[in-house]
């Protein structure tokens, strides 16, 4: 066996051809299909691959934001094992990554858009700009076109070449809109982005991720990786034309919520987030309305594009030689909660589509089958290297989905709830300390969510309890009711084991002996040597 990237990753014999498409929305909630009878939101090119694949109809990323949820679906680590807390908290050098594990086996893994990686900072100068940015880059990936909201300057100078006029400030080119009054003004429909939809970010790195693939396709080797990083549907909610009018305002599901802000905000953590800019729902409804269209018109301009995209593998022949993921790294309140934004504890900010379609004929069963198990992010790395052939790593706290793929029944002893934690410190300003009274190791939450109650632990606030039978849409803590204390210590247990379970593992499956190493592997083996 050959190691990768650390000596307790090992690849196994394998040699049948096979490239690897991993897809990335940014901010897609995990309702927001049609494949899943979303009443709004139009996804035939999601569909068709879910048809082809398989659909993970409950499926929860591990953190928010960005940052630590990348870290989680890039590592298959919990937060509490990556410790890549928030947006710019270093993500230690020690834990292993897909894109390693597969370049460590023959591939080479390119990218296409950003993975807002914060480096490790030992590992550059003190005045290294990687150190000023969130936006760093994940270890093991080499850079085709980055493109992030930090850097845009590749788009522009490919916009100039098309004779697009670009403004001084590169992301006013994601709020600059044509010249009609706005739907809550009067206008028809929510105003459009000034710039053309074959000239927006979604297309470009479409464009440049099917010309990479056009140009590897057919080359030797064990096959080509592409990681698609798309921006949308993130903010700003300003989608080109025809997609900003495609849903109308007026004709969106209402939104999930108690009756007013003050009702909703009981919490102490709660009513401290829905006074913060940004993350408080607008005072006009209507905005909000147009906010809402304006995502799920980013949504299908996504679509759209991952249609031309898999009709571009259809073409060059690659379609049966590609495992594809599809996922979005977090949701997004949109209103629902009196919210806007990820954070917290509720499912729209946690809950993420997932589809994965794999060529192999081992998978011909499970085509166009939707599981109803919960699945996690931390997942996605364990089934991306089990499906190249590669030895799981014990540390990583998910589990590879190859199973699912291959048997509608799934693996026996499949997880029967969902986990994720949030982190609300900020190093650089103890403002939520202050008006919590919280030490910053106390700023966390963390959450057990099965199909009966959903759990939520403080760190240094009350907890809470929900009966997601009574009431789906988490409007009523029980978590003081003298009925439900057997229930909130039950889940507090389950949380309390979960913990202990998925404590750091990258050595302690190893033992050393009078006859040298030995170690256990991730499905059981007992073996010797590291």
């Amino acid at each position: 066996m050959l190691g990768a990237s650390s000596p307790f990753i090992m690849r196994r014999v394998t040699s049948a051809l096979m490239n690897f498409l991993f897809i990335t929305a940014d901010q897609w909630r995990g309702d927001c299909l049609s494949a899943l009878q979303h009443p709004c939101v139009q996804t035939p090119a999601l569909d068709a691959l879910a048809a082809e694949g398989v659909l993970f109809a409950r499926h929860y990323c591990q953190a928010v934001p960005c940052g630590p949820s990348r870290a989680s679906l890039h590592t298959g680590l919990y937060l509490m094992n990556h410790r890549s807390v928030i947006n710019g908290t270093p993500l230690d050098r020690r834990h292993a990554n897909w894109a390693q594990v597969l370049r460590g086996a023959g591939y080479d893994p390119v990218l296409f858009g950003y993975t807002d990686t914060s480096v490790d900072p030992r590992d550059y100068p003190p005045d290294d700009p990687a150190l000023t940015t969130f936006e760093g880059l994940l270890p093991g990936l080499k850079p085709e076109v980055l493109l992030n909201e930090g850097d845009l300057a590749t788009w522009a100078e490919w916009l100039r070449s098309q004779g697009h006029p670009v403004p001084e400030r590169l992301y006013d080119l994601f709020l600059t809109k044509t010249d009609q009054p706005e739907w809550e003004a009067g206008g028809p429909a929510p105003a459009s982005l000034a710039l053309k939809a074959e000239h927006h970010d979604t297309r470009f790195l479409t464009d440049r991720a099917i010309d990479y693939i056009s140009r590897a396709s057919g080359s030797t080797g064990p096959g080509w990786c592409v990681h698609l990083s798309l921006l949308r549907p993130h903010p700003p909610w300003i989608a080109p034309a025809p997609y900003n009018a495609m849903y109308p305002p007026e004709a969106l599901p209402d939104f999930l919520r108690a009756a007013t802000p003050a009702e909703e905000s009981a919490h102490p953590w709660l009513d401290y987030q829905m006074r913060q800019r940004g993350a408080r729902v607008p005072a006009d409804e209507r905005k909000l309305r147009r906010l809402k269209a304006s995502y799920f018109g980013l949504m299908t301009e996504v679509d759209d594009n991952l249609g031309r995209l898999m009709s571009a593998l259809e073409s060059l022949g690659e379609t049966e030689n590609t495992f594809i993921i599809f996922t979005s790294d977090h949701g997004e309140q949109m209103g629902d909660h009196w919210l806007l934004g990820k954070s917290g504890y509720f499912d729209q900010s946690y809950h993420v589509p997932l589809i994965i379609r794999d060529p192999d004929a081992s998978a011909a069963s499970t085509r166009g089958n939707k599981v109803d198990a919960f699945t996690e992010h931390v997942d996605v790395m364990p089934t991306l290297i089990d499906r190249a052939g590669i030895e799981v790593p014990v540390a990583c706290d998910g589990h590879s989905l190859l199973p699912w793929l291959q048997s509608v029944q799934g693996p026996i002893g499949w997880r029967d709830a969902a986990h994720w934690e949030f982190d609300f410190r900020d190093p650089a300003d103890p403002a939520i300390e202050q008006a919590l009274g919280l030490l910053m190791g106390a700023c966390n939450l963390a959450v057990i969510r099965d199909d009966n109650y959903k759990y939520v632990h403080f760190a240094g606030l009350p907890s809470l309890l929900f009966d997601l039978q009574a009431d789906p849409c988490e409007q009523v803590d029980r978590s003081r009711d003298p009925a439900m204390q057997s229930v909130v210590l039950a889940y507090a247990e389950k949380m309390l084991a979960w913990r202990a379970q998925h404590a750091d593992k990258t050595l302690s499956h190893v033992k050393l002996t009078d006859e040298g190493p030995i170690r256990r592997t991730a499905d059981g083996q007992i073996e010797r040597g590291l």
